[in-house]
């Protein structure tokens, strides 16, 4: 099985905790994660906007910088202590990976790496508090975007990609691979908070960002968002969906912002806490893994997604077709 079992490397990633996205107008992308998906908007400076979850208490998770072109700029993991940042830049260290300290808005000390496959990787174990907004039911709006919940990754080198995560202790739920004698892995679902994933890997060009996984308030809210999307100009970002996936269980909404970077509304998986649990196996040509009910995947959903800044893209080693919607 191609699977492989997690690691249990000297340090302790708690989470996926921000992505940062190269933005060509700022003024325009603010709009449409504030007002139209009702993200909260913690603080805005020169050239970047920080924003949260309603039930988010650190400063930010998602952070809109200004730049020429649309690019992924970092993908941000919370750590328990800062003793495990000391044991982060050895490890990378020891596989000649180098990492540097730098220097983030609203963090403390922030180590900055690429991983073996160009991805650009920062950790931290303290950020600035915000005020949680849970309960302030008046401020609900667009999607009513609880918190960050993922990000999803495509992986030209899919099998050395998902090992590489798991020596980094993130552990698999779920995962795709091919049918036949030789079964070669085609997607994999891993996770460090105790749902469905932190870190999806889906086999194609890259290494590119495939999508940001957002968890909203509940379906309801995602139908509530197409409405909102539908009646303010934006009727044209929905990409796929409303549906529900096999995987996960979860029920989803794929919106393109105003520069092609996809998110995910994303509500309703469950939970994975238990160190002995089994990954959940899928074939590649089972049509109900991907969507187990509604409209399948445009092909735009497997072919397109946003390069990270100053990686190459390169085609992936496994050649597999899944099902796509004529």
């Amino acid at each position: 099985m191609p699977v492989r079992a997690a690691g249990e490397p000297p340090f302790n990633i708690v989470r996926c905790a921000y992505v940062t996205l190269g933005v060509t107008d700022l003024a325009r992308s603010r709009d449409f994660y504030v007002d139209a998906l009702g993200l909260t908007e913690t603080e805005a400076t020169g050239e970047a906007v920080y924003l949260r979850g309603l039930e988010e208490r650190s400063h930010h998770s998602i952070v809109l910088v200004q730049r020429a072109s649309p690019e992924a700029h970092a993908l941000g993991f919370k750590v328990a202590s800062e003793g495990d940042l000391d044991a982060l830049e050895a490890f990378f260290a020891a596989r000649g990976l180098p990492a540097s300290w730098t220097e983030r808005h609203a963090q403390g000390r922030t180590l900055a790496v690429r991983d073996p496959f160009g991805v650009p990787l920062e950790f931290y174990a303290r950020m600035d508090g915000a005020e949680r907004l849970l309960q302030r039911y008046g401020l609900y709006r667009g999607a009513q975007i609880m918190r960050l919940d993922h990000l999803n990754l495509f992986a030209a080198e899919l099998q050395q990609t998902h090992e590489f995560y798991a020596e980094l202790g993130f552990r698999t739920t779920e995962y795709t691979e091919t049918e036949g004698p030789d079964p070669r892995l085609w997607a994999v679902w891993m996770h460090r908070k105790g749902n469905v994933h932190d870190v999806a890997l889906t086999n194609g060009r890259g290494p590119r960002l495939h999508h940001v996984g957002v968890w909203t308030a509940s379906v309801m809210s995602i139908l509530h968002a197409c409405d909102v999307l539908a009646t303010t100009g934006h009727v044209d970002k929905l990409e796929r969906g409303p549906g529900r996936h096999g995987i996960s269980n979860a029920f989803f909404l794929y919106l393109r912002d105003p520069d092609g970077h996809r998110v995910e509304l994303f509500a309703s998986d469950y939970l994975t806490v238990d160190p002995d649990l089994e990954p959940l196996r899928w074939t590649l040509d089972d049509p109900q893994r991907q969507t187990l009910w509604g409209h399948a995947a445009p092909a735009s959903w497997f072919e397109e997604g946003t390069p990270f800044a100053g990686t190459a893209v390169r085609e992936p080693a496994l050649r597999a077709r899944p099902v796509v919607a004529r």
